[in-house]
């Protein structure tokens, strides 16, 4: 399956709106000679039925990556960015900057999104595969310097430290308030402008560099809180709602990645392990046997001490591996949630996350939830992850452990909502740690070489096995010459 479909899927209306707003970004105007065209602005209509917006938008995100097109969605406020965001697609998500307006808010998100798209490029999976991502590698490639001062600079993690300039140009697609896209001056080929009472006149104009600018005149947008941002407390909330959503895009990454090597896991315990363990055993009697026909042999003996810990080492390697419940699919199996199962289980961290409790208590009980759902998603169980959101919203402990309270109700208070978002930030930088302590694994390398060669039709895993169970049989034969 593609990682993007143009239009399919949609619903009919939705398809309509998106399909007006491309023709319009196709119109240019004629041109003089060598002159280029004037950039351009048109005032369109919102669609009439205010739950078509925020889904067109989206829809038209993914329209500019599989035009390789690069486009600005500029909104007054961060009001629809929680819900613009939940709407993407899944697949072409890292590919899409959504920023809110809050400058530290707004770097939290920003290496959210580092993290998110590095991460993605490292697995290399089906979920980073098509023309949308082929054609990100290549910009990366062409800004290659720029990409890794990014890098550098989302790992240190300094507050007070400012992002490269030229950042919001490594992503097609950006989203966000009109100060930030003002600040950023990242030009664009598409600019969509949301237009309400909050958006100056200064920026309902042609954008500087745009081919086009839309802007989506006044009216009704569903997922639009309209807040005026008048307090800190209001403030923190709508940040919030912008830093919950990377941290549940985050928490799935880390979930999916995991998740692939676990079944990866078992299948190299399944395959390649316990010939190890054997070719293990087998080597040391083989290194006994030549001790035995050359006693005064130093070497030989040093070769016996050696060849007989690493034989115990793999053997309580692999009974290790077999006491502890791992909880990843079945030996052969492959980890490939499906696109409903990470919507599922994206939607549910963004209510239940631990880092969004109120006080312990309240912690205790989301903890557990967060818990159930990781297994359940690990597991491929649609329904469990059903059962764990009905336990939130009911708001009782149904099958968790006794003694398990029930959340509290959440402060609005403007410390609490600072430590929230401290705590999210703090969680946030832990995944991406996570991430790359995971990628930088020996394992994790063994399991992207197994999937370049699966890409080439080679089984990487049935090979070793072939090549070990030689390498036994020959140990056998040199052992049952040194012995008979």
């Amino acid at each position: 399956m593609p990682d993007l479909q143009c239009l399919m899927d949609f619903a009919p209306d939705i398809a309509t709106t998106v399909e007006a707003w491309l023709r319009h970004f196709a119109e240019r105007p004629a041109s003089r000679g060598t002159v280029a065209p004037a950039p351009t602005l048109r005032e369109i209509p919102a669609p009439a039925d205010p739950s078509v917006t925020v889904p067109a938008l989206a829809a038209l995100a993914a329209e500019a990556l599989a035009r390789d097109r690069t486009l600005w969605i500029v909104s007054a406020d961060d009001a629809l960015l929680p819900d613009l965001s939940n709407a993407l697609d899944l697949h072409l998500r890292p590919l899409c900057l959504v920023l809110p307006a809050a400058e530290y808010a707004g770097r939290i998100a920003l290496r959210a999104t580092f993290s998110l798209l590095k991460s993605r490029l490292a697995r290399d999976a089906q979920d980073s595969a098509g023309p949308a991502w082929a054609a990100m590698r290549e910009r990366l490639r062409h800004a290659d310097t720029l990409w890794r001062a990014c890098l550098a600079w989302s790992a240190r993690g300094l507050d007070r430290e400012a992002p490269p300039a030229g950042i919001a140009g490594l992503f097609p697609v950006r989203i966000g308030p009109w100060a930030l896209a003002e600040r950023l001056a990242a030009p664009a080929d598409w600019v969509m402008l949301i237009q309400s009472a909050a958006l100056p006149p200064a920026q309902r104009t042609a954008w500087p560099g745009a081919l086009c600018t839309l802007m989506l005149g006044g009216g009704p947008i569903s997922g639009g809180t309209g807040i005026a941002l008048i307090d800190e407390s209001a403030r923190l909330r709508a940040e919030l709602e912008v830093l919950g959503q990377e941290l549940a895009e985050m928490e799935l990454e880390l979930a999916t990645a995991q998740g692939e090597l676990a079944a990866f896991t078992e299948r190299y315990h399944a395959l390649i392990a316990g010939r190890m363990a054997e070719l293990d055993r087998v080597q040391a009697d083989l290194a006994k046997a030549r001790m035995r026909h050359a006693p005064d042999d130093p070497a030989l003996d040093a070769a016996v001490r050696e060849a007989q810990a690493r034989a115990e080492q793999s053997q309580r390697e692999r009974r290790a591996y077999a006491e502890r419940e791992s909880g990843a699919a079945a030996a052969g199996e492959r980890f490939a949630p499906s696109n409903d199962l990470k919507k599922r289980f994206r939607q549910l961290a963004q209510k239940i996350h631990p880092d969004r409790a109120s006080d312990e208590a309240d912690r205790a009980w989301r903890t557990q939830l967060m818990s159930e759902a990781n297994r359940a998603y690990r597991e491929g169980d649609a329904l469990a992850l059903d059962e764990v959101l009905s336990l939130w919203l009911e708001g009782r402990q149904g099958e968790l452990p006794a003694g398990t309270v029930p959340p509290a109700p959440t402060s609005s208070g403007a410390e609490t909502l600072a430590a929230e978002v401290a705590r999210i930030r703090q969680r946030i930088a832990a995944i991406a740690g996570e991430l790359d302590r995971l990628y930088g694994s020996r394992l994790y390398e063994l399991f992207a070489a197994a999937r370049v060669a699966e890409r080439q039709g080679r089984d990487l895993l049935e090979e070793m096995a072939a090549r070990i169970d030689a390498q036994i049989e020959q140990a056998k034969a040199e052992l049952d010459a040194l012995e008979a």
